[in-house]
């Protein structure tokens, strides 16, 4: 029995140094993040497909049980709101590969402006998909979280793909006013959504988002604890990830929701241990 967790990157400035090894050549940056979570978002190809070579990088610094779950590409489902992609997407499904069983779901993030009256696009877009890869789809849009009957048709949609709704949880966010600079950032960019707790496939994939300090960030989870843990009991995997504005320990967080559920569920298999960071020196 495993659970997945991971962060939003896996290489971020405040870590060097703390609790991953630096300096690091790019190329041993993600097995050394590999060693404290089995699982990361890949937002980097939101802004970019990457070149081959760069994924097969990806690949050989990570087990085969790793999980990648990699955005699609902004233009394709942000500016051409996934009409008339096929190109873009088999270039970007051809820069991929390298990942093989490590790409654990393809994830389409809608913008806000995805509306319930698009959802014939997206059902026509996740038709055309080759069954090749796993599917998850986060939406913005207020519409299908106040609106039962918008709900039910976006979940009829993704389960006739097999898809997953990707909830982004911002609500232990929003539960009080931001005290930081990264926090009153956060509050003018991030989506305020209701909770969804719901899975649909046996692979349900969560965003979480807490505060920067602990309390507030683990008091936040506490509801996905138990959630997480009548997944793993149900014979589901459940892939868990954890953010706060500056994610400065998110690491460790990360870790510590993984804690969380093993004193539910002692069966459930540990995560590795980190490669230890060895102290600087001035010589």
């Amino acid at each position: 029995m495993r659970l997945h967790v991971g962060c939003a990157m896996w290489t971020h400035a405040p870590w060097q140094g703390r609790f991953l090894p630096h300096p690091l050549p790019p190329g041993e940056r993600l097995r050394s993040y590999a060693t404290w979570c089995n699982a990361v978002e890949g937002n980097t190809t939101f802004y970019a497909t990457p070149a081959r070579s760069t994924v097969e990088s990806w690949s050989r610094q990570t087990a085969p049980d790793f999980r990648f779950v990699v955005k699609l590409p902004k233009p394709l489902t942000h500016e051409r709101r996934l009409i008339g992609v096929d190109e873009e997407l088999r270039s970007f499904l051809a820069a991929i590969e390298p990942l093989g069983p490590r790409a654990h779901a393809l994830w389409i993030q809608l913008p806000g402006s995805f509306a319930p009256a698009d959802l014939g696009t997206l059902a026509g877009f996740l038709r055309a998909l080759p069954r090749s890869h796993r599917y998850a789809v986060e939406v913005r849009h207020r519409a299908f979280f106040d609106d039962g009957r918008s709900a039910r048709l976006l979940e009829g949609v993704l389960a006739g793909a097999g898809a997953e709704w990707v909830p982004f949880d911002t609500t232990a966010l929003f539960e009080s006013p931001p005290t930081t600079d990264a926090e009153r950032d956060a509050w003018t960019k991030k989506p305020r959504m209701p909770r969804r707790s719901r899975a649909l496939t046996d692979r349900p994939i969560i965003r979480y988002l807490g505060r920067n300090a602990t309390a507030p960030a683990t008091e936040g989870w506490r509801q996905w604890v138990g959630t997480v843990t009548g997944w793993l009991r149900e014979g589901r995997s459940p892939t868990m990830f954890i953010h706060t504005p500056d994610n400065a320990d998110a690491l460790t967080l990360t870790r510590r929701f993984h804690d969380d559920v093993r004193a539910r569920l002692p069966e459930l298999e540990p995560l590795p241990e980190p490669i230890p960071v060895e102290p600087l020196t001035l010589f």
